[in-house]
């Protein structure tokens, strides 16, 4: 293992862990940390406190101290009464937000002493950062500096950081006279949210007006640019940018009209293995640089494996277990019984097995937009691929585009015969097959590389690959069978799209997967897009995220029945 992928391994294993502190102190079992980031399913959390920001450097216990302070924030406080309560203006509401976080760290429980040891840590270490960094050389971070420190060791009962109790005692001495009331009642109405959040805005007011007047300062010396150390701006931001979601207007020549999906000619569509399309030699190549990417991810098929089987799994017989003392009589014993009379071990039992009884296919869009994708989609799905087989199930990968782009030679027959009206689908169709399900794995890794091969991504037709997908499997024997759709977009194919109108395809996907569920469980994943306006159930892939196991825990939720 190299010193990457063990680092690699070391975050992952903390992240795991504190997720499951998460999980654990706050009772919400769809809690996890993605990109160092808490999510409740799909969902970034807001940020409430500079010192709850993970960086890369983390050891377990900061890490475990950010962990306990986002669980006590959602346990603790009333998240409505804080909405209701809290200012408008930014300055303000800043301070009131990291006061009201300071009021919930200082409520650990009491059987819980390793809790109140790792808040500390955590801020003592994101003190020393901040100071270190030099921002608490001018006036308005020394001013914010000290708030922060004055404000948590008067509610929790703590000293300030040692460290820098000199550089604060004069701003401190300065701040006494306007603060001193407030500050006070802090700690006296710690247990009472409501009583606490009069004194905390009247912090917040007095703090904002020192700020207006050190903005030349913060205008000369500049502003913190790393949010761990932004105290006012960023509070209750997003940790993650809003995520789009996927256009799915309706089609006037199909739902309102209620005219039927076409397609203007099938002769130029192809059905091809995808490998046949890329040299050897250029495969080989990919499938290098495939295995690099697969590396730096540092998942483990093997834990991956449990995790499948324990989702997909079903118990089953497999067989009987002879030579037991109860059960059904084993007629293959009966001599023994006649020669033996005291013999017990007669019986037979049958012998129950979990069994992965499963068809999962993965369907993934190749249109032009995916290329930026291609990597970190290739590195899932080819881990995907080797587990699954390790649990037991079957796996097979699709893709699809199409021949040409802008219509290609359904086009130009269409042009030549006079543009007529509503042609339908207007594009040579080409499905590409990376692995089929007879074929194992070990057999298919050159295969898969060929999802890195740019040229092969054009534009999608996604409702006519769905049921090209369910159609397959609906031939296999597995007695569950689960479609999994990558894609980045809407259903795009631009000579389509313009002769007739620009929902038509999206219309056909719906009618599509609206026929195609009752035989087939389809799940949306969607590549930085929300794909619910089409899907009933989907997740968002992050794939920015270039190591670690939480793509696979978001793809893992889907397999789930529901």
């Amino acid at each position: 293992m190299t010193a990457g992928q063990a680092e690699t391994r070391r975050r992952h294993q903390v992240e795991e862990l504190c997720a499951a502190a998460v999980r654990a102190l706050s009772g919400d079992p769809a809690l996890h940390f993605r990109a160092r980031r808490l999510h409740r399913g799909r969902e970034p959390l807001s940020l409430h406190a500079p010192h709850l920001r993970q960086s890369a450097d983390d050891d377990l216990l900061s890490s475990r101290g950010i962990a306990d302070g986002m669980a006590l924030r959602l346990t603790v406080s009333d998240a409505a009464l804080h909405r209701r309560l809290r200012p408008a203006d930014p300055a303000e509401r800043g301070i009131f937000e990291l006061l009201e976080q300071f009021r919930v760290e200082s409520l650990p429980p009491a059987e819980l002493p390793g809790m109140r040891r790792n808040l500390r840590l955590r801020h003592v270490r994101w003190s020393l950062e901040f100071h270190r960094s030099g921002l608490t050389e001018t006036a308005r971070g020394l001013a914010l500096y000290t708030v922060a420190q004055i404000c948590r060791s008067r509610i929790t009962g703590e000293p300030v950081v040692e460290e820098t109790e000199d550089l604060i005692e004069a701003t401190r001495f300065a701040l006494a006279p306007s603060l001193g009331h407030d500050l006070a009642g802090l700690r006296r109405h710690r247990m009472d949210q409501e009583a606490f959040a009069g004194h905390a805005l009247g912090i917040a007011r007095t703090v904002s007006v020192l700020l207006a007047g050190t903005e030349r300062d913060a205008e000369d010396d500049g502003d913190p640019t790393d949010p761990r150390f932004s105290l006012v701006l960023d509070f209750d931001a997003s940790l993650g940018e809003q995520i789009p979601s996927a256009t799915a207007g309706t089609s006037r020549t199909l739902g309102e009209s209620g005219a039927a999906y076409r397609v203007y000619t099938t002769a130029y569509d192809r059905e091809r293995r995808a490998s046949d399309l890329v040299r050897p030699g250029q495969l080989t190549e990919l499938r290098e640089r495939l295995d690099r990417r697969v590396g730096r991810q540092g998942v483990s098929p093997g834990r991956l494996a449990r995790d499948l089987k324990a989702v997909l799994a079903e118990p089953a017989r497999d067989g009987w277990d002879g030579g037991q003392e109860e059960g059904h009589l084993d007629g293959r014993t009966l001599a023994q019984l006649i020669s033996s009379p005291t013999e017990r071990r007669i019986f037979r039992t049958e012998r129950i097995e979990p069994v992965a009884d499963t068809l999962v296919t993965f369907l993934l869009d190749c249109s032009g937009s995916m290329t930026a994708h291609a990597e970190p989609v290739a590195a899932l799905v080819d881990i995907f691929a080797r587990s699954l087989e390790l649990a037991g199930a079957t796996c097979e990968v699709l893709g699809f585009t199409t021949g040409a782009w802008n219509g290609g030679r359904p086009g130009r027959d269409w042009r030549r015969a006079g543009r007529p009206r509503h042609p339908g689908r207007l594009n040579e169709r080409l499905h590409l097959v990376f692995k089929d399900a007879e074929t194992t794995w070990r057999r298919a890794r050159p295969d898969l590389a060929a999802l890195l091969k740019a040229d092969l991504f054009r534009e999608g037709v996604d409702g006519e690959a769905v049921a090209w997908a369910c159609d397959r499997m609906r031939a296999r024997t597995e007695a569950r069978r689960i479609l999994l759709v990558l894609s980045d977009g809407s259903p795009m194919d631009t000579a389509t799209s313009l002769a007739n109108d620009p929902h038509y395809l999206n219309e056909h996907l719906r009618e599509t997967l609206r026929r195609q569920e009752s035989t087939v469980e389809i799940r949306g994943v969607g590549v930085g897009l929300d794909l619910s306006p089409f899907y009933r159930r989907s997740r968002v892939l992050d794939t920015s995220v270039t190591s670690g196991y939480a793509p696979f825990r978001d793809v893992l939720g889907l397999l789930t029945r529901g």
